[in-house]
C-alpha cells in the first residue's frame, strides 16, 4: 500500500462514511418529526433519500468489514446525524403549538398585550390547590412561543405556563361570518329551484 492509499482508506474513506451517516440520520430524525406533525406530502421524499444514503453507506461497510475507522465514522455519523437533525428542526419550527398560562395575579396587562400583538386567547377562571386563578389559552405558530413567553414573563413573572404541540386545529367562525360564507358561495353557485 502507497501512504496515500493508506490516507484514503483510514482518514477519507471513514470520514465519506461519517457523512453519509450523519445525512442519513438526520434526514431520518426530521422526517420521524416532521410524520408527527403531519406533513404527509414531504415525509416519503425525505425517506427516499434517507434510505438511499443508508443503502449506499452500509454496501461500503460491507465491502470493509477488516477497517476500523469505518465503524468510528459510522457511530459518529450516527450521533452528529441525531443531533443535527433535531437542530435543523428546531431551527425550521415546524407546527402549532397551545401556551397554557395559569397565573393568581391580576393579569389585565398580559391581556392587553397579547390583544396588541394579535393573539387570540381564551381566559377563563379556575381553582388552584391555593385559590382561584385565572387560566389563558393560546394558539400560536411555534416560532411565535417565544414571544408569547417574553410578554408572560414581563408582566406575569411568576405564572405557570406549559407548552405543547397541536397536531391540528381550526378557528370557529362566528355566525355572521358563515351567513357570508353561504352568500358568497350563493351567487358563485347558484342553486336552482324545481320547476
Amino acid at each position: 500500500m502507497t501512504i496515500n492509499e493508506d490516507i484514503y482508506n483510514w482518514v477519507v474513506f471513514p470520514l465519506l462514511i461519517f457523512l453519509a451517516r450523519m445525512c442519513d440520520v438526520s434526514l431520518g430524525t426530521l422526517r420521524g418529526v416532521l410524520a408527527s406533525k403531519g406533513f404527509k406530502k414531504i415525509v416519503p421524499f425525505i425517506g427516499f433519500v434517507e434510505v438511499l444514503i443508508w443503502l449506499i453507506a452500509i454496501s461500503q461497510i460491507m465491502k470493509n468489514l477488516n477497517n476500523v475507522m469505518c465503524y468510528v465514522g459510522w457511530a459518529g455519523g450516527y450521533a452528529m446525524g441525531s443531533y443535527l437533525g433535531l437542530t435543523i428542526e428546531e431551527k425550521l419550527a415546524f407546527g402549532t403549538q397551545v401556551i397554557r398560562i395559569v397565573t393568581n395575579q391580576a393579569c389585565d396587562e398580559l391581556v392587553e398585550a397579547l390583544k396588541k400583538a394579535n393573539y387570540g386567547f381564551t381566559m377563563f377562571d379556575g381553582q388552584g390547590s391555593r385559590g382561584p386563578v385565572k387560566m389563558i389559552l393560546t394558539i400560536v405558530k411555534r416560532k411565535e412561543v417565544k414571544n408569547v413567553i417574553i410578554l408572560l414573563n414581563i408582566y406575569n413573572p411568576n405564572s405557570f405556563y406549559s407548552v405543547e404541540d397541536i397536531k391540528e386545529a381550526q378557528l370557529i367562525p362566528s355566525s355572521y361570518e358563515r351567513n357570508s360564507k353561504v352568500k358568497y358561495m350563493d351567487m358563485i353557485f347558484p342553486l336552482r329551484k324545481g320547476k
